[in-house]
């Protein structure tokens, strides 16, 4: 469900500056980008309504002014734990909603229009919280992956995602997906033809003895052979054999009424017939009568035979009456063990059935199955060893690649390598672990990255990997990848988070002026203190707040020195194709 983009309500955020005539034309961002993000009673902000545009868009402001705020109210609609120490002092809840546009085609050739679609998330400060989708309640997790697809965090000390094994292999696996498809589906075969084999071994005594249960109750419910819907009639037999007499005594009463008695029916109806003969003869009307009175004594006098033959059947027959208590007390006795309904019994015998026949099947395979096992986990070493060959000769240009960029973002003696660790047995996802082994230091050893990696190394290590592979998702955030750096690898940092930003869009929280000079658009947080209670409060930049904010970025002031240096920085934006970092 989407709906039509909403005009941005311009009385409370300004239009945001786009990307000069003159800046080199980036491609969109792959899939939805982010259109704009509300945030109400989050941490020291009461109200804030942002727009964003493709392109790198970083966030800066004096320290302790809550830049990551920002990064923390996206955390939610990603379905990051939910903490009630973030609701602002003093209210109820907080509320976190995310607008992404989505193209859609028109009806007319070469014409899209946008649509929105929203992300929310509501925190109660008595714990209660509430995920929406598009306005539709769903649960945190649905939230979650809606979000993942659309939006990537990489917080300071804890990019999480990387430090995974699975995250780690995944990144050399990505370009080999005939190699990982071909032992995946070989493991998989593989493993349940063993668990198959592994039943068979292990449970050859509860075999027989499921066995002997499973045939003992087919035999049982076989042997009485239910009938869908019969024991409704037979229900109804039984009460009339048991009422007999009282049948006969009633059927006994009416005949006397009609046949029986010294004045009964059929009598007064034959003077009837009687007492039209003269008037017959001359009244076609009369004539009719006595015709219709004539039917109805036959139909009594017939019913009066049938009813004679009910009041002389007095006594049930002892051999029926004990066939229909035998057939229900054994449809009974069915429906007590297997039931409560027959139609259930009659599915659980079709489900025996089926399990006599998958057991006879596994019995009459064990001779065989061995064999077949042996053949197929053969074809899990093959294909391992065509995977883990494909992951050696990948493993070490993907990092060289990525040991480029990470050497000039400010960590010059880094080494990095995939390393894949031989198991003693192979796993789903193949024969051997991979972990990125990693030290930002000359002179130590290469060790784990989860292990040895700061949060500013790992997010720049994260960074390299974005702007190598590509990010996963339209949109990325970094919170402080710049933490540690400056001169040269400042500028390096800078120009990655650029590069990036001309197919993503790239949102960053940066203390760094030499990144804030690359942006397409600059937000800045301030803080104040309003009617006794602190506010944090974001906004775009002009151009010159712009270039003001980078000269107090550049030497804490404003002075003419650091505003020469801040314009200087900012022209310097554009660099030539040939001077362009090599990835």
């Amino acid at each position: 469900m989407t709906r039509k983009a909403r005009a941005p309500r311009a009385e409370k955020t300004a239009t945001l500056p786009r990307p000069s005539a003159s800046a080199p034309a980036d491609p969109s961002p792959v899939g939805p980008a982010l259109a704009r993000l509300e945030v109400r009673n989050l941490a020291t902000i009461r109200e804030l309504e942002l727009d964003f545009a493709d392109g790198l868009s970083v966030f800066t402001g004096e320290t302790g002014a809550g830049k990551s705020i920002i990064v923390d109210a996206l955390g939610l609609l990603l379905g990051s734990r939910a903490n009630t120490d973030l609701i602002r002092t003093g209210e109820s809840d907080l509320l976190v909603t995310g607008f992404w546009n989505e193209e859609s085609a028109e009806s007319s050739a070469d014409q899209t229009s946008t649509d929105q679609s929203s992300a929310s998330r509501r925190l109660a400060a008595q714990g209660r919280g509430v995920a929406r989708l598009d306005g539709e309640v769903v649960s945190v997790r649905e939230l979650q992956e809606w979000a993942q697809t659309r939006l990537t965090i990489h917080w300071q000390h804890s990019a999480v995602s990387l430090l995974g094994p699975a995250n780690q292999r995944a990144l050399l696996d990505r370009g080999l997906p005939d190699q990982t498809a071909a032992y995946t589906h070989a493991y998989r075969e593989w493993q349940e033809a063993r668990a198959r084999l592994e039943r068979l071994r292990t449970g050859e005594r509860e075999r027989a003895r499921q066995l002997d249960l499973l045939t003992f109750q087919s035999r049982e419910i076989a042997e009485v052979a239910p009938l869908p819907g019969e024991e409704e009639p037979l229900q109804a037999e039984l009460n009339r054999l048991a009422n007999l007499e009282t049948i006969a005594q009633s059927a006994a009463g009416a005949l006397t009424l009609i046949s029986d008695g010294e004045e009964n029916a059929l009598g007064f109806l034959g003077e009837a017939v009687r007492a039209l003969n003269a008037s017959a003869r001359y009244d076609d009307a009369s004539a009719a009568l006595q015709q219709e009175l004539r039917a109805a004594l036959d139909s009594l006098q017939a019913v009066s035979g049938e009813l004679r033959a009910v009041a002389e059947d007095g006594a049930a027959d002892p051999e029926q009456l004990a066939r229909v208590e035998g057939r229900l007390g054994a449809l009974g006795k069915l429906r007590t063990k297997y039931g409560p309904t027959l139609d259930d019994v009659l599915e659980f015998q079709a489900g025996v059935e089926e399990e006599l026949a998958a057991l006879t099947r596994d019995e009459q395979a064990a001779g065989t199955l061995d064999a077949d096992v042996e053949a197929l986990f053969s074809e899990v070493r093959r294909s391992g060893t065509v995977l883990d060959s494909a992951r050696q000769k990948r493993a070490a240009p993907l990092a060289a690649e990525l040991l480029a960029v990470i050497r000039e973002l400010g960590m010059p003696h880094a080494r990095l390598e995939f390393r894949l660790s031989p198991l003693s047995e192979p796993a789903l996802y193949g024969p051997s672990d991979v972990t990125i082994q990693f030290t930002a230091n000359p002179g130590e050893d290469l060790a784990p990255l989860s292990d040895v990696a700061s949060g500013g190394e790992l997010s720049r290590v994260m960074l390299a990997i974005s702007t190598v592979l590509g990010a996963d998702t339209p949109a990325v955030v970094f919170d402080e990848v710049d933490a540690g750096i400056g001169g040269g690898a400042a500028l390096a940092v800078a120009e990655q988070l650029h590069r990036l930003a001309r197919s993503r869009q790239v949102m960053v929280v940066t203390h760094l002026a030499q990144i804030a000079a690359r942006a397409d658009h600059h937000f800045k947080v301030e803080k104040a203190v309003e009617e006794g209670r602190t506010v944090s409060r974001v906004r775009p930049l002009s151009p010159d707040e712009r270039l003001e904010e980078i000269a107090r970025m550049l030497g804490g002031n404003t002075s003419e020195a650091a505003l020469g240096h801040a314009r200087e920085l900012m022209e310097g934006k554009e660099v030539k194709p040939s001077d362009r970092l090599k990835v």
